[in-house]
């Protein structure tokens, strides 16, 4: 098990502090590439050199690579690909990730910063941004890490979340929100009021909010929202500022921080009026389909910190696996309620950090498969992109894949032990998923359970050499 760390957490508030970059000397598995490149070269060397899988088949974590710009500016990528690294940047976060661990983080409230350490750009132009095209076939430059944030209109609740955002011109993004969608559902509250929706787009955001923004708001318990749960995941209040524009508020760490409205409109995922058949790389490794209406977030105010950090991610590959793993595993572990059967809960980087979970389960007597299923179900209600969960008993380490694998091999005979679920949705972005992969096959998408946890009169006859 990943030793527990227990100190204050600057880095957990600062993307900065967890480089290195601000003093501390934070340990980060971070390289500085040689020479200039241009932006979409960064985006090359980074998914040919360093991105690991989905995108490539490369064993290992992903460096935190600071790529310096031919004109000026730095570009950063793979900030969160090494798991046990973002671990160490959260002192809230528990080693153990289950409803008993996770029952300990308090909420803790951001402040008010009054004196913000950034300065505005003369005029909001989005041209001067380091915004790279992932490949020669994306329908154009996307912002990837910028975390969107705004408030309810006339509530109190908050929107923290990533999406793709293709630059449509020098003032305007095009924002793709999936249904369901805290965002979503705000910008189409104040559309109905006849009124825009003021959001920050917050690039270089604190690690704590970056995972917080995974998680399903939703289903979060109700003394947390994802501003109080980042708190908790740093061990202190996050610290925001107040934007030029009205009701904009931002993370004071950002680097650099996008102020505008979501304005009600839409615009086709393109360029020059020709959409493509593709948006981006998604994060299972595949192509992503480009959307004939994405949501127009028109920037009316840029400011950077000194000597800004231009954050981004190429899609696919451990760092995104990672945050949407971690934020998961929290989401499952605040919502599904008290249950003493989990002892550990992990997505696997191999399913994008959604696909495929493994619950370590606590020891105890058998729990029938039914109970399992039922379990399986609640979870999926929480996490809705499940479509594989293995159980394993909890002298299994599902941080380490190898040890799920052995599990798999030695504990479980698939024939018996796999249970298929029916009646949810399809989740599209996995190939396997899709309609035409029915119609060759001639067999329906289900979610799957499988159990490769050893019978509790078999214990004895199947303990661990060195446990």
């Amino acid at each position: 098990m990943r030793p527990r760390e227990n100190r204050a957490g600057p880095a957990a508030r600062d993307l900065r502090a967890a480089l290195g970059l601000a003093g501390g000397g934070a340990a980060c598995d971070f390289i500085e590439a040689a020479g200039t490149f241009a932006p979409d070269a960064a985006a090359g060397d980074f998914a040919a050199s360093h991105a690991g899988p989905p995108a490539r088949p490369v064993n290992g974590d992903e460096p935190a690579v600071l790529y310096r710009l031919k004109k000026g500016g730095r570009l950063l990528f793979g900030t969160y690909g090494n798991e046990r690294q973002v671990r160490s940047w959260l002192p809230g976060l528990p080693a153990r990730i289950a409803p008993d661990t996770v029952a300990a983080l308090a909420p803790v409230a951001p402040i008010a910063e009054a004196c913000c350490r950034r300065g505005y750009w003369p005029a909001p132009d989005l041209s001067r941004l380091p915004v790279p095209r992932i490949t020669a076939a994306d329908a154009g430059p996307y912002v990837t890490m910028g975390f969107v944030l705004a408030d309810e209109p006339g509530g109190s609740g908050v929107a923290l979340s990533a999406h793709r955002m293709l630059v449509l011109d020098d003032r305007h993004l095009g924002v793709w929100m999936l249904s369901g969608r805290e965002l979503r559902r705000f910008a189409e509250q104040a559309a109905g009021a006849g009124r825009e929706l003021p959001v920050s787009v917050n690039i270089g955001a604190p690690p704590a909010a970056v995972i917080a923004s995974a998680t399903a708001a939703g289903k979060l318990p109700a003394r947390h929202d994802k501003l109080t749960l980042a708190g908790a995941l740093a061990g202190a209040p996050l610290a925001l500022g107040r934007g030029r524009l009205a009701g904009t508020r931002f993370f004071d760490s950002a680097e650099i921080v996008l102020e505008g409205a979501l304005t009600g409109e839409t615009a086709p995922e393109a360029l020059g009026g020709l959409p493509p058949s593709i948006s981006m790389p998604e994060f299972l490794g595949y192509h992503g389909t480009a959307r004939a209406e994405l949501a127009v977030l028109r920037i009316d105010a840029i400011s950077a910190r000194e000597n800004a950090i231009y954050q981004s991610t190429v899609g696919p590959g451990r760092e995104q696996s990672v945050i949407l793993g971690l934020g998961g595993a929290l989401a499952l572990a605040l919502g599904i309620g008290d249950d003493a059967a989990i002892h550990d809960l992990r997505f696997s980087h191999a399913g994008g950090g959604m696909l495929l979970l493994y619950v370590s389960l606590a020891e105890q007597t058998d729990i029938p498969r039914d109970a399992l299923a039922a379990l399986m179900r609640r979870m999926i209600a929480i996490c809705p992109f499940i479509k594989t969960v293995v159980f394993v008993d909890c002298d299994v380490d599902p941080a380490c894949e190898e040890d799920v694998l052995w599990a798999l091999t030695t504990r479980c005979r698939l024939n018996d032990d796999c249970l298929a679920l029916d009646g949810y949705p399809a989740v599209t972005m996995d190939p396997s998923q899709t309609d035409a992969w029915s119609v060759e096959t001639g067999t329906e998408p289900v979610r799957t359970l499988i159990d490769a946890t050893v019978p509790v009169a078999l214990r004895p006859h199947t303990e661990r050499v060195f446990a």
